[in-house]
């Protein structure tokens, strides 16, 4: 396969790393590995991805959990990758609440055009992988193919009738099937 070295594949964390939980991941001991995230991250590293994390972490700016902890159990979750024969290239956290009006929190785009600058990344070959519609509707303002998985809270979108106004390029059932799909995709392309 290619080197894909400008192309990344962006990733939700809550959702399609691990649980999304209504009460937010606040440790840790509280952070589980979704089945075959591991996998699906060594399979993309190995075909030269980037892979970066992309999460609104608004229990920060609500004053759950701090700003640390959101850190820590991030470089926790890289190490874990890394030792799994993945990798996490970066991960950005947008911490403000819905209320705050920034542009760092999903659908919005500015964490997506910092890590873009910050990689020099080519976003129109690029994907990202999520488990809500704010995710799907921020790859699709920022040109990169969509994939939803379905292994977000119940209340997500669990089809395409599901979605209000954005519609993904793909949907999958977890992180190694959309893995599969682009990684197949990234193939029938380069034939």
């Amino acid at each position: 396969m290619k080197n894909l070295k400008n192309k990344v594949v962006f990733f939700d964390r809550d959702g399609v790393i691990c649980p999304n939980r209504p009460d937010y991941v606040k440790s840790w001991e509280e952070f589980v590995f979704l089945p075959g995230v591991k996998e699906a991250l060594k399979k993309l590293k190995k075909a030269g991805f980037q892979s970066v994390v992309i999460s609104n972490q608004s229990c920060i700016g609500r004053g759950i959990v701090s700003a640390k902890a959101v850190d820590e159990i991030n470089l926790k979750m890289v190490e874990e990758i890394e030792k799994a024969g993945g990798e996490i290239t970066r991960v950005y956290v947008c911490p403000h609440r819905i209320d705050e009006g920034c542009d760092c929190r999903k659908p919005k785009t500015g964490l997506f055009k910092k890590a873009a600058e910050d990689l020099n990344v080519k976003l129109s070959e690029s994907y990202l992988i999520g488990d809500a519609e704010s995710d799907i509707l921020s790859g699709k303002a920022i040109g990169v193919k969509t994939v939803l998985v379905l292994t977000g809270l119940p209340e997500h979108p669990r089809s395409l009738e599901g979605l209000r106004e954005a519609k993904p390029d793909f949907i999958a059932e977890d992180l190694g099937e959309a893995a599969d799909w682009i990684l197949d995709l990234e193939q029938r392309e380069t034939r």
